[in-house]
């Protein structure tokens, strides 16, 4: 990938330098960001082939950079990796402009295969497992957070908890 420029956005510093030498390793030119504002500040200096974007980073949500990095850069290739990965961040990653959604663990391999993927696959099973009712809790709060913008009060208000109650069940599953 001679000339390739990569955006890492991971909150995770050992993770983004192992993802990142990763990268360099195969030609890509790697920069990093630990924040939606240094995201935002990136994309505003560097024009980027790529960018991989974690969900998750601290306070900030990886949507929003998401949401950012497209309206810098249209044509950069956005993968979004979570390792809390749910249908409703799924379905707005990609009404964002990303081109994959990723669960955690992936590796350099699934990265750089989601950057070449130019349409979905068809032949993916539509019967798939049932989905258990944690699971589907799971996914009901999530998408309520995505919703509030990840205010986790306002969420309790709109989910009828206590809002100590949602921050105990986040903190069994965390964002």
């Amino acid at each position: 990938m001679s000339g390739a420029r990569l955006l890492i956005v991971e909150d995770d510093p050992a993770f983004a330098r192992t993802l990142g030498r990763s990268f360099e390793r195969r030609g890509y030119a790697v920069t990093t960001a630990s924040s939606a504002a240094q995201a935002d500040e990136a994309a505003r200096q560097g024009d980027f082939t790529y960018a991989v974007v974690d969900l998750k980073l601290g306070g900030d949500s990886g949507l929003a950079v998401v949401q950012a990095l497209k309206a810098v850069q249209p044509d950069t290739r956005v993968v979004v990796l979570t390792g809390y990965a749910s249908i409703a961040t799924a379905v707005e990653a990609i009404k964002l402009g990303a081109s994959q959604y990723l669960v955690k663990p992936s590796n350099t391999d699934d990265i750089e295969a989601a950057f070449n993927a130019e349409q979905g696959d068809a032949s993916v099973p539509v019967e798939g497992r049932k989905t258990s009712i944690k699971t589907l809790e799971w996914e009901y709060i999530h998408q309520t957070l995505v919703e509030c913008d990840f205010n986790v009060s306002e969420a309790a208000r709109r989910l009828g908890l206590h809002r100590r109650t949602l921050a105990r069940k986040l903190e069994k599953r965390r964002l």
